[in-house]
């Protein structure tokens, strides 16, 4: 289930938020030089990504920064963006700029901490923006759930787009990181599960002054926790391929 775009319109230019991804892309292309020497590769990342150990012993701080924007291969790096895309300029304009980029930052400081504390002795490096990304989820939830996200779900060979709430999107999502956290406890795994689970509550937290500054349930109860403006309306394309009936 990926989303491909919601229904809420911002205001203006997300300027951050385009900047964010802008430099997300521009480090991972300065990153693809060192793929082809191995040592150094190795070597960047132990200087630059988050390492739970390292944090652990009360080193490696700078990681928690560094480390959310640094991705391992084009689909972590596309998936990312294509979320903080669709949800972050809408925070941008409640925030306001600044205020966003702190919001951004510390939602993802917040969800390295998570990480390290569900595997403090870990030495594998972690690198990517889905703990701040997914604080920007967070946040999103507490102002706008039930503004309208279209998804496209593929089953096998099924293929379809659904426009569902932001509230049931991201909630679905929210529980698939709580189940695959406790399953990767156990089995483990290589995706950090408990700081995409720790960067969504700390957006939830983040978020709650901008919240009860707007009348928080109040807020809620006047919008009908839909975006306080009209929602952008698209037409589905109509495809020019015929339709072959069935013989029977």
């Amino acid at each position: 289930m990926f989303p491909i775009r919601d229904h809420n319109p911002s205001a203006g230019t997300p300027f951050v938020t385009i900047g964010l991804i802008v430099l997300n892309v521009v480090v991972f292309l300065a990153m693809l030089g060192l793929n082809m020497d191995e040592r150094a590769m190795s070597g960047f990342l132990l200087d630059w990504s988050l390492i739970p150990q390292q944090v652990s012993q009360g080193q490696g701080w700078h990681g928690l920064v560094t480390s959310m924007f640094l991705h391992g291969g084009f689909l972590h790096l596309i998936g990312n963006m294509l979320f903080l895309w669709i949800f972050g300029d809408n925070l941008e304009d409640a925030f306001g700029p600044l205020k966003f980029l702190l919001f951004y930052l510390l939602c993802g400081i917040g969800a390295g901490l998570a990480h390290v504390l569900a595997a403090p002795w870990s030495g594998v490096p972690t690198v990517g923006a889905s703990g701040a990304i997914a604080g920007v989820l967070g946040g999103y939830l507490l102002l706008f759930p039930r503004a309208r996200v279209d998804v496209l779900v593929i089953f096998i060979v099924f293929f379809r787009v659904f426009t569902v709430p932001a509230w049931l999107m991201l909630g679905v999502w929210f529980g698939l990181q709580i189940a695959n956290g406790s399953v990767a406890d156990i089995e483990g795994g290589g995706v950090a599960y408990w700081a995409h689970a720790g960067g969504f509550v700390f957006g939830l937290v983040f978020a709650l002054p901008a919240w009860l500054k707007r009348g928080a349930a109040g807020y809620w109860r006047a919008t009908k926790g839909a975006p306080p403006h009209p929602e952008a309306q698209y037409r589905m394309i109509r495809t020019s391929v015929p339709r072959v009936k069935r013989r029977r």
